[in-house]
């Protein structure tokens, strides 16, 4: 399965012709699901085969709101100062983006806070649950420091995804996943 990820018109028309899947950078599932009705439209045109529709997000997981929004601030904590900001710079004035993306949304990556991916575990459950309902097939997930937040993704989300998703049969890998 050929995955392409693009937002321009001219990127979107060739991912629609020419591979299997979508990935778009992190926004909330209702933008995501009108990028997904757009994709599967242009798609429709040429008479293919549907495409599969994947999303990124970044994630944080923490037992209480305040703990939420104290891990949010501390990853978001840009220096303008840094080398980082340079890039940032130069990569905004070169994306082709649909939409401007601040310097903390780089900062983890691009838009995945927006994605809205933070919270409690259910509130993290519930979210994912949306994403699926929007039509996305594959969530594109990253955490920091990544072995720790994935274990702790695994434990206290995934369980309450399993229970109330219509697609969440476990697969090999979801299963391994506490065990990496």
């Amino acid at each position: 399965m050929i995955y392409a990820g693009g937002e321009s018109p001219a990127a979107k028309a060739l991912i629609a012709q020419k591979c299997d899947a979508w990935l778009t950078h992190g926004d909330p599932p209702d933008v995501i699901g009108r990028k997904i009705d757009d994709m599967r439209a242009r798609r429709d045109a040429f008479a293919l085969p549907p495409m599969a529709f994947g999303s990124a997000g970044y994630v944080v997981v923490r037992s209480t709101e305040a703990e939420v929004q104290r891990e949010l601030a501390r990853i978001t904590d840009v220096k303008q100062s840094a080398r980082g900001y340079a890039n940032y710079q130069e990569w905004i004035g070169n994306t082709q983006l649909e939409q401007r993306v601040s310097l903390e949304d780089y900062s983890v990556s691009n838009r995945g806070l927006r994605a809205g991916l933070s919270g409690t575990p259910p509130q993290v459950a519930e979210r994912i649950l949306e994403f699926e309902a929007a039509g996305v097939d594959l969530l594109l997930l990253q955490f920091s420091p990544q072995y720790e937040e994935m274990e702790r993704f695994a434990a206290e989300v995934m369980p309450l995804v399993s229970r109330r998703s219509p697609r969440a049969a476990p697969s090999p890998a979801s299963r391994s996943l506490a065990s990496l």
